[in-house]
């Protein structure tokens, strides 16, 4: 997908202020027991296609409002994912601006997912 300049600036600033971690990252940190939750901020029909196991889904355009109410820790490690990093890195910014302290957004998003074998379910 060819984004906008509008758009892509404001992906840059979210992720001047958002930890971005890659699949393999992710996969070693949960392999070693790290506590954290996998967040999927897709739109609806994206999550029903496939999904991150044990992802929990939060949408983009209900994270904000939901977040505190289903993961009150704000201290909790967040990772969330989009389709290929982008929507995650504006909802990783804006709930830090909540108060969530340890959030990334993973990097090349559902599609580095894929590429890299880990773990999917659909619904």
């Amino acid at each position: 997908m060819k984004h906008t300049p509008g758009f892509l600036a404001i992906v840059e600033d979210a992720k001047s202020r958002v930890k971005e971690i890659t699949a393999s990252e992710y996969a070693a940190m949960n392999s070693s027991g790290a506590p954290n939750v996998l967040i999927d901020v897709r739109e609806e029909s994206e999550w029903a296609a496939g999904h991150a196991a044990g992802a929990v889904h939060l949408g983009k355009g209900i994270i904000e409002r939901d977040i505190e109410t289903r993961l009150p820790d704000l201290e909790a490690t967040l990772v969330l994912y989009c389709g290929g990093g982008f929507r995650s890195a504006l909802a990783g910014d804006a709930i830090q601006k909540m108060g969530y302290k340890n959030v990334h957004s993973l990097a090349g998003g559902w599609r580095a997912w894929k590429e890299a074998g880990l773990p999917v379910e659909t619904t």
